[in-house]
């Protein structure tokens, strides 16, 4: 027995010293591994996004930027049972009084997470910074992070400041698992420029998923994104944006786009794109601007005449039969217009400025109807048939068929002459319409001027780009020019209704059909054109779907007058801020100040601001905010133009 009790011993003895060895073997041989992985089970580095760079219009007002918004947590474990006892009805309170929920409701929220000893519970997410500001002062809260339990969680959220107002052509970037981006717009085709640096902080794990800032400072500092200014003029595209709207809710259309580009740089000056919700309302839906490839009918009329032109098959005097209104292909096929009866025999002009299809298919079909090739090769020298590679992604690609594709027919050519059959984007029609303005020069069309720092310093100018320095001859250029001015000019002209003594506007109607192979066909309303006519500052398109054809569906009387109304804002300098109906779009909110501008070594003039907008300056110079009030600023504690010296704390007080 002794002996069995004495091998027991003997065995647990030499158990134990296997089991020693081990340890100190790993401890000595691979003690730092395990070390690292325990440290990496609970210590993480986190990514720190950088801020964002703002987005500006050509006169300095906001039309993108990130403003910080504030997740308030409580650590229940660091605080004491004292100070916890103290503070917990007060801190309930001002809680309850800032949230406008019952005090017992943050008061079993704040014993619950003590009972539980909580490290990380949610008090309040996406809070504005005065909110943040407020909770910071609240009982318990204010003794900080260790004593008060207060753990602060700082994000970026992209705002517009003028609502939702150019939205699609501004766009967003954003980050997919894989680490690639979603890039739509502006923020998606200068993301790199805008999202700066990303930096690295240390963070604890304190329960599952949930991790807290060891320290508040930064492994690697994030490098804040530079600055976007766009060629966007704030007044045009509120003008723009109205006109269109106005339009659409008249006509009760489905869609509509507008752009206005200048016409010797390129630079896009206003862009809208406004679609119907379910409730008759409209807002920024898609870029049809840029994405939306459709047939554009008799607006496709000017580069037929052009072609024709150009060979010298035609002048502006040809006479043409226009056949009484009625063309027929294979026996079956109609080609018809507008005016019953059709406009007799008249000049290639008249063709054109009246509109008339069975004019331009007979001025087409009868001269290229043995080449086709031809006509359709001198459109592909142009460039119709290739995206114009603008900087937004997501351009729509141009349709020009020709006589080679394996699907072409002998009503191509016909059809192409009037519009049909073809695709082209609002925003590529209205490039050539420019270049016609412009003398034959086809330019990019621009959304970007410069990309700065926060003080202003030009990094990069984007310069006009010349895609093609001759669409055509002069000779052909002043024949179209004329034409152009016809339509709005000439009594027959289909835009005659949009013309004034005053305002000397050139262009083209079109009223073009889809849905044509149903019973229940639709129209697409549209007028591209330029102003002034003799010497063109702006040249602008108007495309609007699927108008109610009971109230209205033609060019001239849907999408001219808006081209009008753009052209008298022009002439007469309406000046911003029109009215609004609050329950029709988006409530537009107003510029902020011109940041830009400021010595950044001397103390800003802060009143009048926003303080949002102000406390986004001082934060950006590494000066710590108080604020008194709500609303503008109203007072600052440092004078304005005062060196800033070693500044490091300003308060606002605010009405």
């Amino acid at each position: 027995m002794m002996s069995r009790s004495y091998l027991v011993v003997f065995v647990l003895f030499a158990l134990g010293l296997v089991v020693g060895y081990r340890l100190i073997s790993l401890q000595l041989s691979q003690g730092d591994k395990y070390r690292e992985m325990a440290e990496k089970r609970s210590i993480k580095n986190f990514e720190i996004v950088p801020l964002r760079g703002n987005i500006y219009a050509e006169d300095g007002s906001l039309l993108a930027t990130s403003v910080s918004k504030y997740a308030i947590h409580f650590d229940a474990v660091t605080v004491s049972q004292r100070v916890f006892d103290n503070n917990i009805d007060a801190l309930s309170d001002s809680l309850s009084n800032l949230f406008k929920k019952p005090k017992q409701y943050y008061r079993n929220i704040l014993v619950s997470a003590r009972k539980n000893k909580n490290r990380y519970k949610l008090i309040g997410r996406r809070l504005p910074f005065d909110d943040y500001q407020r909770i910071k002062s609240f009982p318990m809260f204010k003794l900080g992070g260790i004593r008060g339990g207060l753990i602060v969680d700082r994000r970026f959220v992209r705002d517009l400041p003028l609502g939702k107002i150019a939205e699609r052509t501004l766009g967003y970037e954003k980050k997919k698992p894989d680490g690639t981006y979603i890039k739509v717009g502006i923020e998606g085709a200068y993301g790199v420029t805008l999202r700066g640096q990303s930096g690295r902080q240390l963070r604890q794990r304190i329960a599952k998923q949930k991790w807290k800032p060891l320290t508040n400072e930064y492994q690697q500092e994030p490098i804040d994104g530079l600055d976007v200014w766009t060629t966007i003029d704030t007044n045009l595209q509120d003008v723009a944006h109205h006109a269109l709207l106005a339009s659409l809710e008249k006509y009760e259309a489905e869609h509509g786009t507008v752009v206005v580009m200048e016409t010797k740089t390129g630079a896009i000056k206003a862009i809208a794109n406004l679609g119907r919700t379910d409730g008759d309302k409209y807002y920024e839906k898609l870029n049809y601007a840029v994405g939306e490839s459709h047939e554009p009918g008799s607006t496709f009329k000017l580069f037929s005449m052009m072609v024709a032109l150009e060979d010298k098959v035609i002048d502006t005097m040809t006479m043409v039969d226009t056949e009484k209104g009625k063309l027929t292909f294979y026996g079956k096929y109609h080609v018809r217009d507008s005016k019953r009866g059709g406009y007799g025999i008249i000049p290639a002009s008249r063709v054109f400025e009246s509109s008339s299809n069975t004019g331009v298919v007979k001025l087409i079909y009868e001269n290229y109807k043995e080449n086709p090739s031809h006509f359709t090769d001198r459109l592909l020298a142009i460039g119709l048939d290739k995206p114009l590679g603008i900087s937004i992604s997501g351009e729509g690609k141009p349709k020009i068929p020709h006589p080679k594709d394996a699907d072409w027919d002998g009503l191509d050519l016909p059809w192409m002459a009037f519009g049909y059959g073809v695709m082209l984007t609002p925003l590529q029609t209205l490039s050539y319409y420019n270049a016609v303005a412009n003398n034959g020069e086809l330019l990019m069309p621009r959304f970007v001027s410069a990309v700065k720092t926060l003080d202003g310093k030009k990094i990069k100018s984007y310069p006009k780009q010349v895609i093609n320095p001759a669409i055509c001859s002069k000779e052909t250029l002043g024949k179209l020019q004329k034409l152009m001015e016809g339509v709005v000019k000439n009594k027959w002209g289909t835009a005659h209704n949009i013309h004034d003594e005053k305002l000397a506007i050139a262009g083209k109607t079109g009223t073009c059909q889809i849905d044509y192979t149903t019973d229940d066909v639709k129209y697409v309303s549209s007028f591209v054109g330029y102003f002034p006519a003799q010497n063109p500052t702006y040249s602008c398109i108007v495309v609007v779907h699927k108008p109610n054809k009971k109230i209205g569906y033609y060019g001239n009387v849907v999408a001219a007058p808006v081209v009008k109304q753009i052209a008298e804002a022009v002439i007469h300098d309406i000046p911003k801020n029109t009215s609004l109906d609050l329950n029709k779009v988006v409530e537009l909110k107003s510029p902020v100040p011109n940041t830009t501008n400021y010595d950044f070594d001397k103390m800003p003039d802060l009143h009048g601001w926003p303080a949002m907008d102000a406390v986004t300056v001082l934060e950006s110079l590494g000066i710590e905010v108080m604020l008194k009030g709500k609303g503008k600023v109203k007072r600052q504690s440092q004078r304005p133009g005062k060196a800033l010296g070693k500044t490091k704390k300003v308060t606002l007080t605010l009405s």
